[in-house]
């Protein structure tokens, strides 16, 4: 009898050790966790509403054109100037050299005028001289006349005489006149002249200077023929074909820098108050796991919710209303050197942990980036303007500098 009880007895007092271990563990993690809790309450923001986000670049022509080669397919890495797409170029082709020869020939033109002024310079002098013999003629028919009429009297001369000295006097007078006139027309076209020529040379001439925009515009559209990426990064969603027509401005295709990404986090507007530009900011993805963490810090936040901006706002002033707590981005620049030793993609998701103790930076930027984010092709206009100069200087004659 006593073997049982001394059984029993034992089991009991193993089970009160078991339950006391394990009310101390759970007490133990009740304290760790009011301890950390304690510690850490008020001091972080959290939300796993974030998602990967990126410059998404999109590539399309400028001019209407036929596809003839492609030269990146989806998941390329391109750098910065490499060409994407190239279209038939016959078009532009013609067109430059009709601006070209239409360049050539203003040049041409233009040289014209400023020979005129000399040729009408001297059909000026042409026309003064005649005047001046004009008047000679003038003065001496006057003078013949005042004899003949002082002669009338005594009968020296006839009136037959007379008259002729007279008809002298007439067409004296018109050949005068008309050489005033001639005079004058040849002057207004002289200054008519001119007036298409002073304060310019030849080269900087409007209408030479119209033909040069006409030349420029048709060099350019020959260069857009071949499409260039203006980033670094990877090619996705290519839609472009071979021998396929497109019009200006269709997509062909997009390319995603992919070391200039960030991360929007869609923190509920009860978690902005303590939030400010320059917190640090720890993430994961699902991608990765706990095992890789990323450094951030806030970059900027949002200047309006979700809603706000949605493509049809939420009308509350109508019907019944229900209050939901609204949610604002916030965008967190990544580390470059944690991208590139862990690659995202723009779309996946992360937790965001922001540390929110540092209270020095402001909730709403105050000043102006300068820094550049993007890479860019560069508008380099030398080689339009070598062609421009040399077509000029071929047809001008003579060297530029010393032109008229």
């Amino acid at each position: 009898m006593n073997a049982p009880i001394e059984h029993l007895t034992t089991s009991t007092s193993k089970r009160k050790t078991a339950l006391l271990a394990l009310t101390g563990v759970f007490t133990l993690a009740a304290i760790s966790y009011g301890v950390y809790w304690f510690i850490n309450s008020g001091k972080h923001e959290a939300t796993d509403n974030a998602y990967v986000q990126g410059n998404i670049v999109q590539i399309t022509p400028q001019i209407d054109g036929t596809v003839a080669a492609i030269g990146a397919q989806d998941t390329d890495f391109v750098r910065a100037g490499q060409a994407l797409v190239r279209l038939d170029g016959s078009d532009a082709q013609v067109a430059l050299e009709q601006a070209r020869a239409q360049l050539a020939q203003t040049v041409r033109e233009v040289r014209t005028l400023y020979a005129n002024n000399a040729t009408f310079a001297a059909t000026v002098s042409l026309r003064e001289a005649d005047i001046a013999r004009a008047n000679s003629e003038l003065s001496r028919t006057r003078d013949d006349l005042a004899r003949r009429q002082a002669l009338i009297s005594t009968g020296a001369i006839s009136n037959e005489e007379l008259q002729h000295a007279k008809a002298a006097l007439t067409a004296a007078e018109s050949a005068q006149s008309a050489a005033s006139a001639a005079v004058l027309a040849a002057q207004e076209q002289l200054k008519s002249n001119k007036s298409l020529t002073d304060g310019v040379n030849v080269a900087q001439h409007p209408n030479v200077q119209r033909a040069i925009a006409k030349f420029r515009e048709a060099y350019i559209n020959n260069q857009r023929t071949n499409l260039l990426s203006p980033v670094t990064g990877y090619v996705a969603r290519r839609s472009v074909q071979l021998g396929q027509r497109i019009k200006s401005g269709s997509p062909l295709m997009a390319v995603i820098p992919m070391d200039q990404l960030w991360v929007d986090a869609n923190f509920k507007e009860v978690q902005l108050r303590t939030m400010r530009i320059g917190q640090n900011v720890e993430l994961i993805s699902d991608m990765y796991g706990n095992k890789v963490v990323y450094h951030g810090k806030i970059e900027g936040l949002g200047v309006g919710t979700g809603a706000a901006f949605a493509l049809l706002p939420a009308q509350n002033a109508t019907g019944n209303w229900i209050k939901v707590v609204q949610r604002v981005p916030v965008r967190i620049k990544l580390d470059p050197k944690e991208l590139t030793e862990h690659p995202l993609r723009i779309g996946l998701s992360m937790e965001v942990d922001v540390d929110i103790t540092d209270q020095r930076g402001q909730a709403l930027a105050s000043s102006v980036k300068t820094d550049k984010t993007m890479e860019a092709i560069p508008s380099d206009n030398a080689e339009a303007d070598a062609e421009i100069a040399k077509i000029i200087a071929a047809n001008l004659g003579v060297p530029m500098d010393k032109s008229n």
